[in-house]
């Protein structure tokens, strides 16, 4: 079983893609959640982004994702709900009301934000970390240092959720218990717990560093990786697809 954000190895046609191809196509996707209001359209996102996720293995990663993203975007949702005065009224409140236009409206945005992240995810899950800060240098001649810290801010993420959930297990071994009452609870058992998780974080980004400098990190160039990463015909044919669906969405949002 992969942890969240954990490379997952496989054949299907998101892990041949070029990794820089698969970061382009997904941020496309992603913009073209945001460039259109129709919910039918983000429907149709949000479905070819599960049928993407079943393409590659990785529904189960994926339902995951989208019950994290869907906690936060129902913050939102709500906010706009209670904040949208608009359509036929549902509900009156001290300061407006609620309509039937700020429903659709905080619909909208929950399934944007679900369907805008699950391709940006599942390129993560299919690609090697270490092949994505090597493509951003060699094909987009980002330099090295800045494709390394976004990288390696993505690798620290599963180890500091691990590290937080060993600290967890250890507290719930001494007796504390995170299962029971509410949220005001759980959240103040949970503030001294980031002592220890922040000086662990502390400790491992130190030895990374160390380790970096040892490698000669100061003299890594474009030319230091003996990997091609060439761009192949599926590859522009798969950010085509993705300017495509911008296309429309730019052309529905005009339209609406």
């Amino acid at each position: 079983m992969s942890s969240f954000l954990e490379y997952v190895p496989g054949d299907s046609m998101l892990h041949r893609l070029n990794p820089v191809a698969k970061l382009g196509a997904a941020a496309l996707f992603a913009v073209a959640c945001f460039c259109s209001g129709s919910l039918a359209f983000l429907a149709v996102l949000l479905a070819a982004g599960f049928l993407l996720a079943a393409s590659c293995g990785m529904v189960r990663q994926t339902l995951g994702l989208a019950r994290a993203v869907l906690a936060f975007s129902l913050v939102l949702a709500v906010v706009q709900l209670l904040t949208t005065p608009a359509g036929a009224q549902l509900a009156p409140l001290p300061w407006g009301y609620i309509g039937t236009g700020g429903l659709l409206a905080a619909l909208t945005t929950v399934v944007r934000l679900v369907a805008a992240a699950i391709p940006l995810f599942l390129v993560f899950y299919a690609t090697k970390l270490n092949d994505l800060t090597n493509a951003a240098v060699k094909v987009l001649r980002v330099p090295y240092r800045y494709a390394f810290a976004f990288t390696s801010t993505v690798r620290f993420i599963p180890v500091f959720m691990n590290d937080m959930k060993g600290i967890m297990e250890a507290q719930t071994a001494r007796g504390v218990e995170f299962d029971t009452g509410g949220m005001v609870k759980k959240a103040r058992l949970m503030v001294p717990l980031c002592v220890p998780l922040l000086v662990s974080s502390v400790r491992k980004t130190n030895s990374a560093a160390i380790a970096a400098e040892v490698r000669g990190f100061n003299l890594r160039t474009v030319d230091s990786g003996y990997k091609g990463y060439p761009l192949a015909v599926r590859d522009v044919a798969a950010l085509a697809a993705c300017a495509l669906l911008v296309a429309v969405s730019v052309a529905l949002g005009a339209a609406g």
